[in-house]
């Protein structure tokens, strides 16, 4: 596997620390609903997780909060509202926003307001050892005392120094110096500190949360291009000066940004399109293959032609898993595994995403090529199910067990009817292999993560008398099924004779 580390500005093998990968994406500051541009990187490093789960490896995810932040203040102060409440309703609208994205939970989830001791004590340890400095109730990080500040975004001091990031107090050494943590102003939320009252400033969070959960070399340090610099920058900077341990992540991986147009997508541009609104016209499956079909370090344009294109596709996957072999002529085998193996080369070279979607396309062309009269049909739909997975798509499950369905043709009631009907036949084809003593199990692992798919939505809309009716169905036939938050596992047992 080899991956493109932005600190040496070229693909590297990927030789993690040991089988744990340790994994720190930045997370977002909640203060208004999450947008494409946050669902475009977490998506990636969703899939990127996924994929090293895949290949084997131990995974420890963590991803931060920043629950105090300037933006934060400004708008609680708009609304009349504490910083507390206001981060927490768009941390819960951002957890809405992952789940319905089908985006796993990370390991970790370690707000900003609950680190502050911890962050108190790195500053303290900056200014011991000269990296840092108090000045006027705030602390600075001494940024000419790293005489290689600057290798992430591979810039000089001199061209940092007609940025945004050198502007700031006249208390300051330098203009490159940056707080640390920040002294407090009338009306707004601080804590005690050697220095008097105040709260931490933003890059010292995210080298406090990671140090505490992963120690002190990451494997992997995700985040957007637009935090490459000073946000990342200043990270290395000061974790390797706490620690004094090189480097403070051996790969950095950054996604490209979101575009309407011309310009980047953001909050503070105002020209974003929130996740809730997208979900509103596409899929959750829809948004992550248009965000997957192009590679992860390249910018994405927002189009509704490039979101329909996705959902057409979609629909072109749904009608591979729909198709039924029939007969065993050898000429039209598939070979399943051909395509497993392109997936798995794409994705191995630096999470080639569009060649591995391509490799599901060609396997999906292939099922409905030989569907009449085809030999592994079964296996192939199998195969096509596993990648899917490793992507995340669930292929939207409630629509994939008709088929799409123009509504308006057809009425809601008929609808209902009609998935009913085929979730009964999935159930009753797992119900027979879980039955059948000389049956493979494995055979119906992709039909029981499609009802249990179906269940899992059916709960999301509080309909929980039909998702028991299912549980108890399959528990009944050996499966033990166990909800969380955010997903569900599921585990068989054959059932005895007698």
């Amino acid at each position: 596997m080899r991956v493109y580390n932005t600190l040496s500005g070229q693909k590297e093998e990927f030789l993690p620390q040991g089988d744990e990968v340790r994994m720190y994406v930045c997370g977002v500051t909640p203060y208004a609903d999450s947008h494409i541009g946050h669902a475009m990187s977490y998506i990636i490093f969703d899939v990127i997780r996924r994929y090293l789960i895949f290949s084997k490896y131990n995974v420890k995810y963590v991803q931060n909060i920043t629950d105090i932040d300037d933006k934060i203040i400004d708008r609680a102060n708009q609304l009349g509202i504490t910083t507390n409440e206001l981060a927490r309703k768009y941390a819960d609208s951002f957890h809405e926003d992952m789940a319905a994205l089908n985006i796993l939970p990370p390991d970790e989830e370690p707000r900003a307001t609950e680190m502050i001791s911890e962050i108190i004590g790195v500053v303290g340890g900056l200014v011991d050892k000269g990296y840092a400095y108090p000045a006027g109730g705030s602390v600075y990080f001494r940024v000419k005392n790293v005489p290689d500040y600057g290798k992430l975004s591979h810039r000089s001091l001199e061209s940092m120094m007609n940025t945004e990031g050198a502007l700031g107090s006249q208390e300051k050494e330098s203009p490159m110096d940056f707080v640390l943590w920040k002294a407090a102003k009338p009306g707004e939320p601080s804590w005690e500190s050697p220095w008097g009252a105040g709260r931490p400033g933003w890059h010292i969070e995210c080298s406090v949360m990671s140090l505490k959960y992963l120690g002190s070399t990451l494997d992997i340090h995700g985040g957007g291009q637009d935090l490459v610099f000073p946000h990342h920058e200043n990270e290395i900077a000061q974790s390797e000066s706490f620690t004094g341990v090189k480097p403070f992540a051996k790969y950095w991986m950054h996604n490209g940004l979101v575009q309407l147009g011309e310009e980047k997508m953001s909050k503070s541009l105002g020209n974003l399109i929130t996740i809730k609104e997208a979900l509103k016209r596409y899929s959750a499956d829809g948004i992550r293959l248009f965000i997957l079909s192009s590679h992860y370090r390249s910018p994405l344009t927002y189009s509704e032609e490039a979101l329909e294109a996705a959902e057409k596709g979609l629909d072109r996957l749904r009608q591979a898993l729909q198709s039924e072999g029939k007969g065993e002529q050898v000429g039209d085998r598939i070979d399943s595994e051909l395509y497993r193996q392109r997936f798995i080369e794409g994705m191995d070279d630096d999470f080639n995403t569009p060649q591995a979607i391509a490799s599901l396309f060609d396997l999906a062309r292939d099922i409905n090529r030989v569907s009449e009269a085809g030999y592994g049909v079964a296996l192939a739909q199998q195969v096509l199910l596993e990648l899917a997975n490793i992507l995340g798509l669930t292929l939207e499950a409630l629509n994939q067990i008709v088929g799409r369905v123009d509504r308006n043709e057809i009425d809601g009631k008929d609808i209902a009817e009609k998935r009913g009907e085929k979730l009964r036949q999935l159930l009753d084809t797992i119900e027979r292999t879980a039955t059948d003593p000389l049956a493979d199990i494995e055979e119906i692992r992709g039909y029981m993560n499609l009802v249990l798919a179906v269940r899992d939505s059916l709960r999301k809309e509080k309909q929980f008398k039909r998702a028991d009716e299912i549980r108890d169905r399959l528990t009944k036939c050996g499966f033990t099924i166990k909800d969380t938050a955010w997903e569900y596992e599921w585990r068989y047992k054959r059932q005895s004779s007698h």
